[in-house]
């Protein structure tokens, strides 16, 4: 059985966005996803600005995460690297209308660097899921 507990420690900040702390029992498997760019199936960067490329990171992370078997509802962690001088409302602006909002939601680390390894690219973003491991009960 997979026991995912989300915890907010009553003496800090609290925020519908994201968990302060998320424990997972020993009885899942995690899934590891690299970091993702906005680029298509090609490895080109999908557009100029930090909206469409947050978009398309997102949707090549669905795909990784369903081929390791997951879902967006198991992920319990992620990191978000935004290219300095970006607008960082209007990432997780694209962030929220693409994955949208939900209960318990993962924790989250985000940060502003001087680039990135893809030429042209806004965004990088990595997530951590917790899956039920096979044959264990959800």
């Amino acid at each position: 059985m997979t026991i995912v507990t989300h915890i907010n420690p009553e003496t800090l900040h609290s925020s519908p966005a994201f968990t302060q702390v998320v424990r997972v029992s020993t009885t899942a498997d995690l899934v590891y996803v690299g970091g993702q760019n906005g680029v298509d199936s090609a490895g080109v960067v999908v557009g100029p600005d930090l909206a469409s490329q947050t978009r398309q990171a997102l949707a090549n992370l669905r795909t990784c995460l369903a081929a390791a078997g997951a879902g967006p509802e198991h992920v319990v962690k992620w990191t978000i690297l935004i290219r300095e001088g970006e607008s960082l409302e209007e990432g997780f602006a694209a962030f929220g209308q693409e994955w949208g909002m939900r209960p318990d939601p993962p924790v989250i680390t985000s940060a502003f660097v001087s680039g990135l390894a893809v030429p042209g690219a806004l965004v990088e973003i990595e997530a951590v899921a917790a899956v039920p491991a096979v044959g264990a009960a959800d």
